[in-house]
């Protein structure tokens, strides 16, 4: 769910978002629309979450956050923020609420450069201020991380910033290019392997945190084995077509940095309107609506056919299989993503088919 597309008051160099310098804001009838569609799978899931991110949730504002989330029953929410804008009511707002919160830092003060505020200061203090005041409520964090330079030397450092700041679960993406962020370069692979292989075994030393990307291959691993109770491998777990619903009602289905793009061919990549059609229909006849997850399958098809990790990451489900998901396309034919103002972003060639259809959670 994207309550809001401001980003306030960040600005960071390697954001992906094409309207995070505007104000649009969730109405709360797209919020009733969806939850109308949701809650009855609630009803039958007590882990069933809706998150709330694309933007910084808390830049809508308490009174109108508190409204959107109202029609949902029996759901967990969660929101992913800069925390900037965390002060001791938004603290009590998240306790009252039981919210999960997830923190975007990018580890200590030297690298987080890339995470700048609109007057184009560096944000790490401001970020820091609201991590201070979750802390002494006593409000649980996670942390999601992005590395734009992998150097296998920082690992150590990084890992225990984290560690220091007592966050629950870890992501760490490296930075690519992606959306309107054209300025990614690709990371060396060595140096990559390098730092990963780093990362890994400073948190066998103290594992602490709960890393995910290292959980991901210890499940997989036991999956393989049997050697205890784990989640499904990638390749026979059912479908997640994971729903992305925009500030405006649009459902993007797959591949939350779709949002708000277009492409001459298939052009804003929604399935439908959550105003128009309910959600648990748009998931159902998702594949007959939209016609690039056609060729989202034929890509997934092709990782199989000719990747050795296929096992592991499923043709790269999510976002990956999407923005790369053109390489059965001519490219002659290959089109340029646009966001909404027709501004350019990236070239995305395709890689990706149809293992199983998209359903909706579990009933």
């Amino acid at each position: 769910m994207q309550p809001t597309t401001k980003c306030l008051p960040m600005d960071c160099t390697y954001c992906y978002l094409p309207f995070r310098k505007m104000d649009h804001l969730m109405p709360v009838t797209v919020a009733e629309a969806v939850a109308a569609a949701v809650n009855p799978w609630a009803a039958h899931d007590p882990a069933f979450e809706v998150v709330w991110h694309g933007g910084e949730p808390l830049a809508t504002g308490r009174e109108h956050l508190a409204a959107l989330m109202s029609p949902f029953k029996g759901s967990k929410h969660s929101l992913q923020t800069n925390a900037a804008l965390v002060d001791d009511a938004w603290c009590e707002f998240l306790l009252e609420r039981e919210v999960h919160v997830g923190v975007s830092i990018d580890g200590p003060e030297d690298m987080n450069t890339h995470r700048v505020t609109l007057a184009g200061h560096r944000g790490f203090r401001v970020t820091m201020r609201g991590i201070e005041r979750l802390r002494r409520h006593g409000i649980p964090f996670s942390a999601i991380a992005v590395v734009s330079d992998p150097a296998p030397e920082n690992a150590a450092r990084f890992y225990d910033f984290f560690a220091e700041l007592g966050v629950t679960t870890l992501g760490v993406n490296v930075e690519e290019e992606e959306g309107v962020n054209r300025g990614a370069k690709d990371a060396d692979l060595v140096r990559a392997t390098e730092f990963w292989a780093a990362l890994a075994d400073v948190w066998r030393a103290n594992p602490v945190i709960r890393l995910r990307e290292i959980q991901r291959v210890l499940n997989f691993a036991g999956a393989v084995l049997g050697s205890h109770d784990a989640a499904p491998t990638p390749t026979s777990a059912p479908w997640d077509p994971m729903p992305t619903i925009a500030y405006d009602g649009g459902v993007v289905m797959l591949s939350p940095e779709l949002a708000g793009f277009t492409d001459v061919r298939f052009g804003d990549f929604t399935t439908g309107n959550v105003l128009k059609d309910g959600l648990d229909v748009l998931v159902v006849e998702a594949e007959e609506r939209t016609s690039w997850i056609t060729e989202f399958w034929q890509g997934v098809d092709a990782c199989r056919a000719t990747c050795p990790a296929f096992a592991f990451c499923g043709g790269c489900p999510r976002r990956e299989s999407v923005l790369r998901a053109r390489r059965t396309v001519r490219r002659d034919q290959d089109p340029v993503l646009h966001h909404r103002q027709d501004r350019p972003t990236r070239r995305s060639h395709a890689t990706c088919p149809r293992t199983r259809p998209l359903t909706p959670p579990r009933s």
